[in-house]
């Protein structure tokens, strides 16, 4: 075998902010700059006007380019038109300074706002993680060489080696090998998971320990990494409604200032005082508002495996005052497991009967059998090898354990072997689980007891409820098409008071258009793929565990990667608090301060300058606002 140098790891995807300085950037820097200092040297009187003109210009080009394609390919009037209006009005008069520092401010103010922005698209790859461009493949020959590879050459079929450390540079499953896999950068989990054969592992992941051999089943755009970073990067498209509302106010709100500022005019001859106003009345930070919450909340979601699909998800689910749950695989993790064991025979105590009734299901692969060898497991009972064994088509199984004679499972087969059953049995309400199945075990022909089995509440369940309801939800639901026997007992364990049973998919429906004509806004929770006409019925659907499916990705609004009820708690934790910035920035970045200096400059008391300095403060408290989402503490979110 030809030995190979570990194919080298990329750094992840900087959001750094000296990686977002790019070419383009510091042309910026150097534009804004220019004009500064021609300012500062007119002032002096150390250049000519000329000068100065000349490096306003060159400053406003970039602005008077994006406002003209905005007003001739949309007919919007944007805040790039304002500002190069406000600086040509101080220009010409009279106000060169003036006019020349307030475009210095205004760019600053811009490239601080990019850079933000850019910033926060960054940390979405970054905190998914990358995948490495190279990959060692697996040769077919006898010798099984290894050869290191472009991914892009890598095609479905080919096997890769992944070793300690490493990268997942594809989706694909393991074929050889063993090892711990973090997964974080895909479902938000910290805990690695172990992966054998038959296990999947998902590009972007990181091996930390052993080695795997994968045999590769996506590539590229297919891939799940590729498929979130697409996700998340549209989120941008699906704006929430309190951000189409700035838009629209902004795109009103400027031709009503410059008929106000033309009425000032008019009154008042004076320049200086319109030129201030100009300056406060820029509707700048109403636009710069709520994109940027949006896009910080989006990537502070996904770094905790919660993808929302939009500035438009994240306000509704911060609205949302009932939460809808499908009971099977979503409130329960659709797994049958034992929850109680009682014995009918003196001679044989709870761990006999569990011993005796594993070793003789431990040869089913029937889900029920398997929950008894899982629960015997648990237990810490040795289970031995049946010495005969047969499997009795809908009945249950025949063993010979230890040379007893043993039955496993449903009372006809122990009445059809000549075992007599007592009168009274207990059928279910074990353990507080309604309407458990009984699985009925003899031994040597007497009846020796019942173990029920039932579907397990997921770990954590009834926690994760408490603190949704704690985040404002003022209700929760359970839709399932169980019985109603089952489906209340489920319920009571988590405490929610609501049930509707045996339901048909249309009719989880028809409970939420009841609910929204009752004038609740509702979040939908399921699978994703058999609840679909409910998820895409509601306000808001949540798709449980999309780590494991596209479907699952494609059906909802929202989806986590696991399934981790907690994550409804933190995604609308994390909902709850960018509306909350959202509102905090129009508020005080954009009301208060601007009405503020606008009574300041019709009183005199302030002039162009100082109004340009002051400009700059909204605009730096609704950046630092919009951004700490990335940081800041969030219940239930890391």
């Amino acid at each position: 075998m030809t030995a190979t140098p570990s194919p080298a790891q990329p750094a992840a995807a900087a959001s750094g902010w000296g990686a977002l300085m790019t070419r383009e950037r510091w042309i910026e820097v150097g534009r804004i700059a220019l004009t500064g200092l021609a300012a500062a040297l007119y002032w002096k009187q150390a250049v000519p006007i000329a000068v100065l003109w000349a490096a306003v210009a060159l400053g406003l080009y970039p602005l008077v380019k994006t406002g003209l394609l905005d007003l001739l390919r949309e007919r919007k009037i944007g805040t790039e038109i304002f500002v190069t209006i406000a600086t040509l009005v101080a220009m010409v008069g009279g106000e060169t300074v003036a006019g020349a520092v307030l475009m210095v401010i205004i760019l600053i103010a811009e490239f601080i706002a990019e850079l933000n922005t850019d910033r926060a698209r960054a940390s979405i790859k970054s905190l998914i993680g990358s995948v490495p461009q190279v990959a060692l493949r697996r040769g077919e020959g006898s010798e099984g060489d290894e050869r290191s590879v472009p991914v892009a050459e890598l095609r479905v079929g080919d096997v890769v080696l992944v070793r300690a450390g490493e990268k997942v540079p594809v989706d694909g499953s393991v074929i050889g090998g063993q090892g711990a896999v973090n997964e974080a950068s895909i479902t938000g989990e910290s805990l690695p998971k172990d992966k054998q054969v038959g296990s999947t592992v998902f590009a972007g992941t990181v091996l930390a320990s052993g080695a795997l051999d994968v045999r590769t089943d996506k590539l590229g755009a297919d891939t799940m990494f590729a498929r979130i970073i697409t996700l998340v990067e549209d989120a941008e498209a699906h704006q929430a409604p309190v951000q189409k509302l700035a838009d629209r106010v902004a795109a009103w709100l400027i031709p009503v200032v410059l008929v106000f500022l033309v009425g000032v005019w008019l009154v008042t001859r004076d320049i200086r005082t319109v030129v201030t106003l100009l300056i406060f009345t820029s509707p700048a930070e109403l636009g710069l508002a709520t994109p940027l919450v949006m896009i910080a909340a989006v990537a502070r979601a996904a770094r905790n495996g919660i993808l929302i699909k939009g500035g438009l998800y994240l306000e509704l689910l911060a609205k949302v005052d009932v939460v809808v749950f499908d009971k099977t695989g979503t409130l329960t993790a659709n797994r049958p497991a034992v929850v109680s064991v009682s014995t009918q025979d003196a001679a044989i105590d709870e761990r006999q009967l569990m011993r005796l009734a594993a070793a003789a299901d431990r040869r089913s692969a029937h889900p029920l059998a398997q929950a008894v060898v899982a629960h015997a497991a648990v237990l810490g009972i040795e289970v031995p090898e049946p010495q005969q064994y047969e499997q009795i088509q809908a009945r249950g199984v025949k063993a010979t354990v230890e040379g007893r004679a043993v039955l496993v499972g449903n009372p006809a087969l122990l009445s059809e072997a000549g075992v007599a059953l007592p009168a009274a049995r207990v059928e279910g309400n074990a353990a507080g689980i309604g309407s458990s199945t009984p699985v009925h075990v003899a031994v040597d022909g007497r009846f020796a007891g019942i173990v029920h089995i039932a579907d397990a509440v997921r770990p954590g369940a009834r926690e994760a409820l408490a603190a949704l309801r704690a985040t404002g939800v003022k209700r929760t639901v359970m839709l399932t098409g169980d019985n109603a026997a089952t489906a209340h007992a489920v319920a009571q364990q988590l405490g929610i008071g609501e049930v509707h049973a045996e339901l048909l998919p249309e009719d989880k429906v028809g409970v939420i258009a009841e609910l929204q004509k009752q004038g609740h806004s509702v979040a939908m929770v399921g699978d994703g793929i058999n609840d679909a006409p409910a998820l895409a019925r509601a306000d808001v659907g949540i798709a449980m565990g999309g780590g494991g499916t596209q479907a699952a990705l494609e059906a909802a609004d929202v989806a986590l990667m696991t399934d981790d009820l907690a994550k409804i708690g933190a995604a609308r934790a994390i909902a709850r608090r960018a509306y909350r910035t959202v509102q905090e920035n129009l508020f005080v970045g954009v009301g208060v301060v601007h009405v503020l200096g606008i009574a300041a400059a019709l009183m005199g008391w302030i002039g162009p300058i100082e109004a340009a300095i002051i400009h700059l403060g909204p605009d730096v408290l609704v950046f630092v606002n919009s951004v700490k989402l990335l940081r800041v503490r969030i219940p239930g979110a890391t």
